[in-house]
């Protein structure tokens, strides 16, 4: 697979699952509601005030990806969310601008901007900002090796920026270190079917890891929260998207396959429910 086809591929997909995902607020609907759904002014401001809403940030994240007129109507209602960050999970922050500048979607990154959002070299490399990405590089030795959300290194976001970037592209490739990624290791079609299942640690419903596979790749979610891509590192060990110091294990026994999650200490371990 060329570069380019892996680029394109892998900004569908980052694209199409968080707008599957997010909750859509019907034109008019209050924009802060308390906690339960009562909108604000009902009854009370909701136990999450003045933080705001969670579902609020998680869609404002989300249609950053290319809902232009979303994004506007949002921020109309609260600037603030400009600024708005959600964790996708284990640590993957992502910004309302982050989700711009890895899609390339210029028209989303400048109102964010002209209306608060704080720039980053990764907006800086897809807007083709050459000066201010040699000023980071120049300030921070290494700095091009830091990935993007969903573990997107900076030249993929240079990329994204289309010829308006193109000098951002060429000065990140000299530079090199810009697009470091870990090989993904192979994995039998044995293993892939073994690990494949859902793993309870506790009584509740939603006290459950589900390793599934999408798209031909795996991914772990928790009930209720968005699935995460899974890089093979080897050795049944795998890293989550956008968190490449997070190890998922599997042990493979006799009768049964344990997963354990380390973020260094162990979080989780849960042996695979039987008939899954």
């Amino acid at each position: 697979m060329s570069d380019q086809s892996f680029f394109l591929s892998r900004r569908s997909l980052l694209v199409s699952w968080p707008l599957l995902m997010a909750p859509s607020l019907a034109a008019g609907e209050p924009a802060v509601q308390q906690a339960g759904g009562a909108p604000a002014g009902a009854g009370g401001l909701g136990e999450s005030f003045p933080t705001q809403n969670q579902d609020l940030v998680k869609e404002m994240v989300t249609v950053a990806h290319g809902n232009v007129a979303r994004v506007k109507e949002l921020v109309g209602r609260h600037q603030t969310l400009a600024k708005a960050a959600y964790d996708w999970g284990f640590g993957d922050w992502e910004s309302a601008l982050g989700a711009a500048s890895h899609v390339g979607n210029r028209e989303i990154a400048e109102f964010l901007l002209a209306n608060g959002a704080r720039p980053s070299i990764f907006s800086a490399a897809m807007l083709g900002q050459l000066d201010v990405v040699k000023a980071f590089a120049a300030a921070s030795s290494g700095v091009q090796r830091i990935k993007g959300p969903h573990s997107i290194t900076l030249l993929r976001h240079a990329m994204a920026g289309g010829a308006q970037a193109k000098p951002v592209v060429e000065y990140l490739t000299q530079l090199g270190g810009a697009d470091e990624r870990p090989t993904e290791m192979p994995l039998t079609e044995a293993d892939r079917t073994a690990v494949i299942g859902a793993y309870p640690f506790g009584a509740a419903a939603a006290d459950r890891m589900e390793i599934a596979l999408v798209r031909d790749s795996l991914q772990i979610s928790r009930p209720g929260h968005v699935g995460r891509a899974m890089t093979h590192l080897g050795g049944l060990e795998f890293y989550p998207a956008g968190a490449e110091n997070v190890r998922i294990r599997f042990e493979k026994a006799a009768a049964n396959v344990t997963l354990s999650i380390h973020d260094p200490d162990v979080v989780v371990k849960a042996a695979k429910a039987s008939g899954a």
